[in-house]
């Protein structure tokens, strides 16, 4: 057995693991944002009743830079109080459990890899569309964390006037359509046309951003994730449009774009990082 932990800055994960299903699992909003240890109090309160005799170590995937050595977290975001986190040595003390850290994205594509849809591919990367863009990265079957657990952020290349992560996540809808992601998928599945016409754009600019990937990358498969993925439908049409005028026809036929059909995939993925 194992608990995973998917770390977020609205919500808290936490599941126990037994070869990659979800044998229980609890939910709860992350409170006290800006109190440091109110925070950490209620993960710990959450991971308590799963750490029992038969686990064997605690994976938590959390949405920043991680040292992965030492397990120590740096300026969480949307969590203002998680600046620098000794998050491993904190719970290691507490649990008496090995304790392993790493990006959420990362926990994200390492789930599809182990467990999911990307399991048959030798190298990955994962787009997670939400409040931002990250991506995590899977080359030769071992996750790629870089010097500092900050390799494949693709959301913050510059792209247009911005970057790619203001016209491929919720910011997009924000800033050029005044709504969120969530009403702009509720108005398209009701036929609202200019709600359809956004994801239609919105669909040009992640095809702009997967063929950025797949320069850097060149993976066999490209997964998306993240809560946009539930809007697939309305955007992937203009997405596979947006990816025809890439240099290297052959790339693209070749490529496989998946989208994740897993809700969980990150909790298991954290639950893999324990070695």
């Amino acid at each position: 057995m194992k608990i995973g932990v998917d770390l977020g800055g609205t919500n808290i994960r936490v599941g126990l693991i037994d070869n990659g299903s979800i044998v229980e699992q609890k939910i709860a909003l992350l409170k006290d944002k800006d109190k440091l240890p109110n925070t950490l109090a209620q993960i710990a309160e959450l991971i308590a009743p799963y750490a029992k005799n038969n686990v064997t170590g605690i994976g938590i995937g959390v949405p920043s830079v991680v040292d992965v050595e030492e397990g120590i977290v740096f300026n969480a975001t949307n969590i203002p109080s998680w600046e620098k986190v000794e998050l491993r040595s904190i719970l290691q003390e507490r649990f008496e459990l090995p304790v392993f850290v790493n990006n959420d994205v990362n926990c994200f594509v390492l789930g599809e890899h182990q467990f999911g849809v990307a399991r048959y591919y030798h190298s990955v990367v994962g787009l997670a569309m939400g409040t931002g863009l990250g991506a995590g990265i899977i080359i030769n079957n071992a996750l790629y964390n870089g010097h500092n657990c900050g390799a494949g952020e693709i959301g913050l290349l510059p792209y247009l006037d911005k970057n790619y992560e203001a016209y491929c996540s919720n910011a997009f809808f924000e800033s050029f359509y005044h709504t969120t992601a969530l009403d702009a998928f509720s108005a398209a599945s009701k036929g609202n046309a200019d709600a359809i016409q956004s994801w239609a754009a919105y669909g040009i600019h992640l095809g702009n951003a997967i063929k950025a990937a797949i320069l850097v990358f060149d993976p066999e498969a490209i997964i998306l994730g993240g809560s946009i993925i539930k809007a697939y439908n309305f955007f992937v049409t203009s997405m596979n449009k947006s990816m025809l005028d890439f240099p290297f026809p052959h790339s693209i036929q070749r490529l496989n774009v998946i989208a994740s059909q897993n809700e969980n995939i990150t909790l298991l993925g954290a639950a893999a990082l324990i070695k």
